[in-house]
């Protein structure tokens, strides 16, 4: 299977020590050139982050969406990290798109494309066994990293996680 992701989920997984999942989880990542870029050069970092290295990761690869129209009608609404994202996704025919923010999950949905964020991957992850707990990884996404994780989202995957 592969997936296309945005910046976030790429990004807090890293920082959990955690980016492998996505290569057991679904094989192939696909990530565009500016989401690429972002992951190498971050706006800001937390205190205990480092920009992860996504060369290192032969599972991730980067690529170009072909219909740039439909990247620069979706960039006057979201980044262009998510628009990419989200054009790419449906040029692959992905059956998922990794994303956390709200406005790009609710643009990758017009399109047809179901997003997964990092909560719904680690939880997947426990799931698959390749995890142990998710509530611990949740507790330093959101202390260390700053990550936003709605309540009764959190409350959700942590029932669903058993914890």
């Amino acid at each position: 299977m592969i997936v296309v992701s945005d910046t976030s989920p790429i990004r807090a997984l890293a920082f959990l020590d955690q980016l492998t999942v996505l290569e057991q989880l679904f094989g192939k990542v696909v990530v565009p050139p500016p989401v690429a870029e972002e992951l190498r050069s971050p706006a800001r970092l937390a205190l205990s982050e480092s920009p992860p290295d996504v060369s290192r990761f032969p599972f991730i690869e980067i690529r170009t969406p072909a219909n740039q129209d439909r990247v620069a009608e979706l960039a006057q609404q979201l980044d262009r990290g998510e628009s990419e994202a989200i054009v790419l996704a449906g040029e692959l025919r992905c059956s998922a798109i990794l994303m956390d923010e709200i406005a790009g999950r609710e643009a990758a949905m017009r399109y047809g494309l179901v997003p997964l964020g990092t909560a719904g991957i680690l939880l997947r992850a426990k799931r698959a066994g390749f995890v142990r707990e998710v509530r611990p990884l949740l507790d330093r996404l959101i202390g260390d990293l700053g990550f936003f994780v709605g309540e009764s989202l959190q409350r959700y995957i942590l029932e669903q996680a058993g914890e």
